[in-house]
């Protein structure tokens, strides 16, 4: 009797043993596969986090400006390069590797800023170039007609720039190309005289101010990437000037750090895009500059703008003082954005004056 309910006690443990190692055996198998599965994704996402960091090449727009009017069988005329180095560089955000990135909201988008930043500085040149076209180059006067295609693609690039949905920011831009790519069209149209670009001096003078405002405001953000204590200077230069509300005359300037590598990108696209923009202005307004002689500062400055796209070899952003043991790349990125924006100041007032 005794034996029997041993022997039933002791299988009915061993039963309960053998089930408990089966459910261990069974979570520890399925713990495994997750653990792999997030292994395997995580290395995916660093990989495509790499490849889609990296920045587009520049490009001769020049060249692929001609064979693109030769494929329309159109003649390359004034503004033919301009209008297609805008929509060329629309074109080049969308299609590089991984696509527009601003507004992606998926892994491993949503965990990249180097390139949503580079991105923005871009975006930034397209908006100013595309009011140029749309405000100055595209009207012969102040108080003629704005061309119906610049008039409807210029809004659609001011569109938010990380937009996911309902618009997306891509079907916006992507809009606003094909009216840039209507207007390159007509340019060289004989039957569409409606469609102009006008090479001055003031139309390019007038974009030359917003590229030195926004060249100004990134060497100075770029600067104080090391705390600097600046005197306030917003009314020197005339007496009778006010401000909306007192600020004091001395404050310290100074990027947050985990900003650095933001500013320091965005002016790197920003860069990015000028360069193929003033390759663009060198053919349509060669006759303006060639006449006040200034085809060689403008080399220059495409020059200078040039050595913002050498490889940043560091796998980050360094933050070291100026005169530290440790590099401060945003301290040589201001260097190439200061020079180039003195080089564009003076080519604005030759234009203006010369």
């Amino acid at each position: 009797m005794l034996k029997a309910k041993f022997m039933r006690f002791w299988n009915g443990l061993r039963q309960k043993l053998s089930f408990r190692n089966t459910s261990e055996e069974a979570s520890n198998s399925w713990k495994g596969w997750l653990l792999t599965i997030i292994g395997l994704l995580i290395v995916i996402w660093t990989a495509l986090g790499f490849y889609w960091s990296n920045e587009p090449n520049v490009k001769d727009v020049v060249n692929l400006a001609e064979s693109s009017a030769k494929a329309n069988g159109q003649t390359l005329v004034v503004g033919y390069t301009t209008a297609y180095t805008l929509n060329y560089l629309v074109d080049s955000i969308l299609t590089k590797p991984g696509g527009y990135l601003s507004n992606d909201v998926t892994p491993p988008s949503i965990f990249l800023d180097n390139m949503p930043n580079w991105e923005f500085g871009v975006v930034i040149q397209l908006r100013d170039l595309s009011r140029a076209l749309r405000k100055d180059m595209s009207r012969s006067q102040s108080q003629s007609t704005e061309d119906s295609d610049l008039a409807k693609a210029e809004p659609l690039l001011h569109f938010n720039h990380n937009s996911w949905i309902l618009p997306s920011s891509e079907g916006e831009y992507r809009d606003a190309m094909k009216y840039i790519q209507s207007y390159a069209q007509r340019l060289g149209d004989p039957s569409q005289g409606q469609a102009q670009f006008y090479a001055r001096a003031d139309n390019l003078a007038s974009w030359l101010r917003d590229v030195e405002t926004r060249l100004g405001s990134l060497s100075q953000r770029l600067s104080a990437s090391v705390g600097q204590d600046r005197f306030n200077t917003d009314l020197a230069g005339d007496v009778s000037s006010e401000q909306s509300t007192p600020t004091a005359q001395e404050k310290q300037v100074k990027t947050p750090r985990l900003l650095v590598d933001d500013v320091f990108y965005e002016a790197r696209g920003a860069a990015w895009a000028l360069i193929h923009m003033l390759h663009a202005i060198e053919v349509d307004f060669a006759s303006v500059l060639e006449d006040k002689n200034a085809l060689v500062s403008l080399k220059q400055i495409i020059r200078d703008l040039e050595a913002t796209q050498d490889t940043v070899w560091s796998p980050f952003i360094l933050n070291g003082d100026g005169f530290g043991i440790v590099v401060n790349h945003s301290l040589v990125m201001a260097n190439y954005i200061s020079r180039s924006n003195a080089a564009i100041i003076d080519l604005r007032e030759l234009l203006e004056k010369g």
